[in-house]
């Protein structure tokens, strides 16, 4: 089993990877298709009209979570880890005044929002949660071409037919060239590494290097942790309310500042370190709810968790270097791989157990690792951070990634730290392996009711009177 670094970390736009991004690529693999020769194309026929409809959590929260500004950035050509954030508004006002989309390399095509874009709340798609209908029609209104597309969290997007082939082989989207250290397990993962006598991140490494020279990848996962650390700074530096409509206002400014001003003044603070890492994950996530540039880690909603434990550790270890950042992503992303080939990382799949749960379990590996931690003591800090997220549901507020998601990032890196100060003092040893704490989020998101997962139907989502 290989899943790349690459496709855990992926830089792109907020508010979601599931919601935004994905929506996104699909359009983009839609336009694709339509230039392609893999659809039977009758003779003299052209594509003259765009029609999408957004089925399941798409069709719940997708207005809270941008996804149909995201289909219409989409398919005017725009990829998530190149829109200019600050350019999308004039895109989609565009689009709706002409009603047509004119994508590089294509002619325009007949594109009205208000009427081709259908947010179908009764009739959710078979194959997942996230859900989406592509079709194009020619100037006669016969339908050429159809497409269902789901996106399986992450940023991740397949076709019908992929996600039925991927159940049917039981493997990953991604599966990868030949690695050296294939483990698709925990239990894989250790087995290999006592073998080899490499670290989590050594392993990873060399599975990378199968793909890019070890100069390219160090440079992609110095872009990585850059994009996080963007992302961090632009968050501490804004303040306001962030759109939607629930007038939230961005907090990670005004806490920042007070919190240089106790560092500087040298007073004692017990709470010190848990504030710290509360302010970044939160200025990330602020970033996120406001449609700004974000890594997926390993989705939007859950993108604070890994840069500000990230951020944490350069903070207060002064001898943090280069290659422990690039070690920490490794471990990381090393995990969420597993537990993505296990079970989920999609809050519309499993509840945010999956997201902020995934999250706080990688950033503990990837903390434990850069401190010293054997493999057993890494796996041992996921398990223990990942177990106690066990049962989070996905319920915002108006749809909208803000509350409870914004604090929920900043809790679940504390109780990544935690984790991993544990796992770090014990020896390795425990009781609950990483493997079953995966298959025990796997089938407990199974059971959880589908007004707990990304829809917006229960939980804190409808007990807000205000809301």
């Amino acid at each position: 089993m290989f899943l790349s670094v690459f496709d855990v970390f992926k830089i792109g736009i907020g508010p979601s990877s599931s919601h935004t991004m994905g929506p996104m690529t699909a359009a983009n693999r839609f336009l694709a298709l339509i230039l392609s020769d893999d659809w039977p194309r009758p003779a003299g026929a052209a594509v003259a009209q765009l029609k999408v409809s957004l089925h399941g959590s798409l069709a719940f929260t997708g207005i809270g979570h941008g996804t149909g500004r995201a289909v219409i950035l989409g398919l005017t050509g725009e990829r998530p880890d190149l829109v200019d954030p600050d350019a999308m508004d004039a895109i989609i006002e565009t689009v709706e005044k002409a009603g047509t989309v004119t994508p590089p390399g294509h002619p325009s095509y007949l594109f009205r929002p208000a009427e081709d874009l259908v947010f179908d709340k009764k009739n959710p798609l078979p194959g997942h949660a996230n859900g989406m209908t592509f079709s194009a029609f020619d100037n006669q209104g016969r339908l050429l071409i159809k497409r269902i597309y789901y996106s399986v969290g992450g940023g991740f997007v397949v076709t019908d037919t992929e996600l039925e082939a991927i159940k049917q082989r039981g493997k990953t989207i991604d599966n990868g060239p030949r690695v050296p250290y294939p483990f698709g397990t925990a239990r894989e993962m250790l087995e290999m590494a006592a073998r080899s006598g490499r670290t989590i991140a050594q392993m990873k490494r060399a599975n990378e290097e199968t793909v890019v020279s070890r100069e390219e990848l160090n440079e992609r996962l110095d872009q990585i942790w850059e994009a996080m650390n963007g992302c961090i700074e632009r968050g501490l530096k804004v303040d306001g309310i962030m759109p939607g409509g629930l007038k939230v206002r961005r907090r990670a400014r005004s806490i920042y500042e007070k919190l240089n001003a106790e560092w500087r003044s040298n007073r004692l603070n017990p709470v010190m370190a848990n504030d710290w890492l509360s302010v970044y994950a939160m200025a990330v996530n602020e970033e996120n709810a406001a449609g700004g540039r974000v890594v997926t880690a390993p989705t939007n909603g859950a993108a604070g968790v890994v840069p500000a434990t990230v951020r944490y550790f350069r903070h207060f270890h002064e001898d943090a270097t280069v290659d422990d950042v690039r070690d920490f992503l490794l471990t990381a992303a090393a995990i969420g791989g597993i537990i993505k080939h296990n079970a989920s990382i999609s809050g519309a799949e499993v509840g945010c157990q999956g997201e902020v749960g995934s999250a706080a379990a990688m950033a503990a590996a990837g903390l434990a690792a850069v401190m010293g931690g054997s493999p057993e003591q890494v796996e041992n800090a996921a398990e223990i951070a990942l177990e106690h997220h066990l049962g989070m549901t996905c319920d915002p507020i108006a749809g909208l990634v803000q509350v409870p998601c914004i604090e929920r990032n900043a809790l679940g890196a504390v109780k990544a730290v935690t984790a991993a100060s544990l796992a770090l003092k014990g020896d390795g040893q425990h009781f609950v392996p990483l493997d079953a704490c995966i298959e025990t989020m796997r089938q407990t998101g199974n059971d959880m009711s589908e007004k707990y997962k990304e829809t917006s139907t229960g939980g804190l989502a409808v007990n807000v009177v205000e809301c």
